[in-house]
């Protein structure tokens, strides 16, 4: 199955922090990492009295069910010391699944929405996962496209890593 999955960090070096989730994806025995998208710059959603995002995606093949997909993707985020302080709040790692494989997956309990809830409404999601997969339809079959120009605006701005690291 392939999943669209969402990164985002904004403490402890956060452009560090996206790239070595990358890394935890690749070598992942249960993941095959297919693509990841550049990294983006976005002001928070949340409360303002925080640093910047840095944003990604990433599309990943797996065989894992979506209960066992999120209890993968938090017990990696536990893995980078992420606490949850306040809501919408800092963060040093965040791992969404976005979607789950293109068909109609209506999974909505407490603690998964499958396709995310808010997906829709967040250019820092959007983009980055657009970069990905340009054709991705919704399991309605709408293109994932049609949402990136009405979704709430962040700052977003693409990261170029030769000038991040210089």
């Amino acid at each position: 199955m392939e999943v669209l999955l969402a990164l985002g960090s904004n403490l402890s070096s956060p452009i560090h922090q996206v790239l070595k989730a990358f890394d935890c994806l690749e070598s992942h025995p249960k993941l095959k990492l297919i693509k990841r998208a550049s990294l983006y710059s976005s002001s928070p959603l949340g409360p303002q009295n925080q640093d910047d995002f840095v944003n990604s995606a990433a599309l990943v093949s797996t065989e894992l069910s979506p209960h066992e997909l999120l209890q993968q993707t938090q017990a990696l985020e536990t893995s980078f010391g992420r606490m949850k302080t306040r809501h919408w709040g800092e963060r040093i790692i965040d791992i969404d699944i976005i979607f789950y494989g293109q068909e109609s997956l209506s999974l909505k309990e407490p603690d998964l929405f499958i396709p995310h809830r808010e997906a829709l409404l967040r250019d820092f999601v959007l983009i980055p996962c657009l970069e990905l997969v340009p054709n991705w339809r919704l399991p309605s079959g709408e293109p994932l496209a049609k949402y990136s120009t009405a979704c709430g605006q962040h700052n977003l701005k693409k990261i170029d890593l030769n000038l991040a690291c210089s």
